[in-house]
C-alpha cells in the first residue's frame, strides 16, 4: 500500500504513488489497459490520478472518468491540467486566457464525470496572457468549487513565487508544482525546491524513471526492446533521446547493485529515490501494464540510506542534469496553436 503525504501546505493528503492516466494514441486497446491499470492502481490503495486535457486530445480524461464510474468520489484525489491545445486549436484553444481556463474546466469535467477536482494545474507558464488574468480566473473556479486547489506544471522559481503571491491575495492556495524530476534529471533542486519549500509548495514530480531509461532495460550496444519508449516513433523517442547515450546507460547499469542491496528493482530505486526528498509528495507513475502498477507501489515507504545516496550519486557522476534553466528552455516561449 502507498503512503500518503500533505500536498504543500494543505490539509489534502495524496497517495505518494500517484498514477499518471495518459493515453498517447486514444485507441480502444489502449483505452481498455488504461481501465484495467486504473483499476489495478485502486486496488494496490493508489488514491490520487493525475491526467490532462491534452493527453490523447482530451481522450485519456474520458477514459479516466470511466475507469473510476461507482467509486467513492471523497475517496479519490483527481488532478487535471489546462494549456496545451484541445479541440481544432483555434486562437483561443490553448494557454491560460481567462477564456480557455473557464471553458476547459467545464470540459474537464464533463468527461470526468465529476462536479470538482481536487488538483487544477497550469500545465506551462503562458507568456502571452497576464499572470493576474490567469489567477483571477483560477480563484473563481477554486470560489465556483469546480477546484479545491490549484497548481502548475513546469514552472521556473519565479514563476512559482509571482503565481503564490498573486493566489494569496486572491484567497486561494497554490499548493503544488509538478515538473520532471529523476536521478538523471535534477533541474529542480537549485532553485524550484528551495523556493517551494519556503512558500509551502510541494513537488509532484513527472518521469522519476526518466522515461524508462532507469529501469536499466536500455542496455549499451544491445537493441532497443521492442514496443518500447524508444522506438516509438509518435514522440516518446524522441523525449528519450538524451539519456540515450552509451555513457548514460552505462552507468544506470552501475546501480543495479544499489537496487539489489535494497531488494528492489531498478525501477523501483528509481520511484523510491524521488521520494527520498521531502518537498516531493508524490511521483507520478504510469503503466502500459496492470501488473506494473502493483510493482510501482513497492517503492513507497523506502528508505534509501545514506550512504547508498552517495553511491548513486558516485555512479551516475556526470551524467546528472542539473542545470536549472532547462526549466526555461523547455519552456514553450509564445502560445502554441
Amino acid at each position: 500500500m502507498p503512503n500518503y503525504r500533505y500536498l504543500g501546505n494543505s490539509g489534502l493528503k495524496i497517495s505518494e504513488i500517484t498514477y499518471g492516466n495518459w493515453l498517447t494514441h486514444g485507441s480502444q486497446v489502449e483505452n481498455d489497459t488504461a481501465t484495467a491499470c486504473v483499476h489495478a492502481a485502486l486496488d494496490a490503495g493508489i488514491t490520487s490520478f493525475d491526467t490532462a486535457d491534452v493527453y490523447a486530445n482530451t481522450k485519456a480524461e474520458q477514459v479516466l472518468g470511466d475507469a473510476l464510474k461507482g467509486q467513492r468520489r471523497e475517496s479519490l484525489e483527481i488532478f487535471t491540467k489546462v494549456y496545451w491545445p484541445t479541440g481544432p486549436a483555434g486562437p483561443n484553444d490553448s494557454g491560460l486566457s481567462r477564456k480557455h481556463v473557464m471553458e476547459s474546466i467545464n470540459g474537464s469535467l464533463t468527461r470526468l464525470g465529476t462536479d470538482y477536482v481536487d488538483l487544477y494545474q497550469a500545465h506551462r507558464f503562458d507568456t502571452e496572457t497576464p499572470l493576474e488574468e490567469t489567477m483571477q480566473a483560477f480563484a473563481d473556479i477554486v470560489r465556483q468549487g469546480k477546484a479545491l486547489y490549484i497548481g502548475v506544471s513546469e514552472w521556473t522559481a519565479d514563476q512559482i513565487r509571482a503565481g503564490h503571491a498573486l493566489a494569496k491575495d486572491l484567497g486561494f492556495q497554490l499548493i503544488s508544482s509538478q515538473p520532471q524530476y529523476s536521478m538523471l534529471w535534477r533541474v529542480i533542486e537549485d532553485e524550484v525546491v528551495p523556493t517551494s519549500r519556503e512558500l509551502g509548495v510541494s513537488q509532484i514530480v513527472w518521469s522519476p524513471m526518466a522515461q524508462g531509461v532507469l529501469s536499466g532495460k536500455y542496455v549499451p550496444g544491445q537493441p532497443l526492446p521492442e514496443g518500447s519508449r524508444a522506438t516509438d516513433d509518435k514522440g516518446g523517442a524522441r523525449m528519450i533521446q538524451r539519456f540515450m547515450t552509451d555513457d548514460v546507460l552505462s552507468r544506470v547499469q552501475g546501480l543495479k547493485p544499489v537496487a539489489d542491496e535494497l531488494d528492489l528493482s531498478m525501477a523501483q530505486l528509481a520511484v523510491a529515490w524521488v521520494l527520498q526528498n521531502d518537498n516531493v509528495a508524490a511521483a507520478l507513475v504510469g503503466a502500459s501494464r496492470p501488473e506494473q502498477v502493483a510493482e510501482n507501489v513497492k517503492a513507497a515507504g523506502v528508505t534509501i540510506p545514506a550512504e547508498l545516496m552517495a553511491r548513486i550519486d558516485e555512479v551516475l557522476g556526470d551524467v546528472v542534469e542539473r542545470d536549472p534553466g532547462k526549466t526555461t528552455e523547455g519552456a514553450p516561449q509564445k502560445r502554441p496553436s
